[in-house]
């Protein structure tokens, strides 16, 4: 089975990385919550509290598939403060695997020059921050190890693609249908 590690900080976004938890674990992916903030519970950008599985510390990185990043402000910079989060990023593109972030988060992949000669999404305004890539306005964009999406408005079209790259193209079209995503 597939495992996917969500990193949360204070700040970040909570339906960006829910609708995107929700559709993964519904395809029945292995999908954990992680602090990077040393407790357990963050506060997301719109002051929800949500309580994650663990802390960034008992990871082993060995175990995942794919590191999953929402954004929000200041979710975004938050995230990249962690620099055993950074460098493990770096260290998945080293090993070519796969790398998601929707919104803002994407800058982070950018500002670590992963996304060097890659097509890549953000969040309107965070642009510049995609250092080296090649912008494109899609609303989701897979290039190699590393998936990017706008916003909240495409997550759950963000988790039918990690689905669909774990899975198949059909397990991902029937769970749009099973959600009512298309009819």
């Amino acid at each position: 089975m597939s495992k996917v590690y969500c990193f949360l900080a204070d700040g970040s976004e909570e339906v960006e990385a829910l609708s995107v938890v929700d559709i993964l674990k519904r395809g029945k992916i292995d999908v954990e919550l992680v602090s990077v903030m040393g407790r357990k519970e963050i506060i997301s950008s719109h002051n929800i509290h949500i309580v994650t599985d663990k802390l960034i510390e008992e990871v082993n990185f060995d175990e995942a598939d794919m590191i999953f990043l929402p954004g929000g402000i200041p979710g975004t910079p938050n995230l990249k403060a962690n620099k055993l989060l950074c460098d493990n990023i770096i260290d998945f593109n080293n090993k070519d695997k796969r790398l998601a972030a929707v919104c803002a988060a994407p800058s982070i992949y950018g500002e670590l020059g992963i996304l060097k000669g890659k097509k890549a999404t953000c969040y309107p305004g965070f642009e510049e921050k995609l250092e080296g890539a090649i912008y494109v306005s899609d609303r989701v964009v897979t290039d190699g190890n590393v998936t990017t999406s706008r916003g909240l408005g495409t997550s759950l079209e963000l988790g039918f693609r990690l689905l669909e790259i774990f899975t198949s193209k059909e397990a991902a079209e029937e769970m749009k249908r099973k959600v009512q995503f298309i009819c």
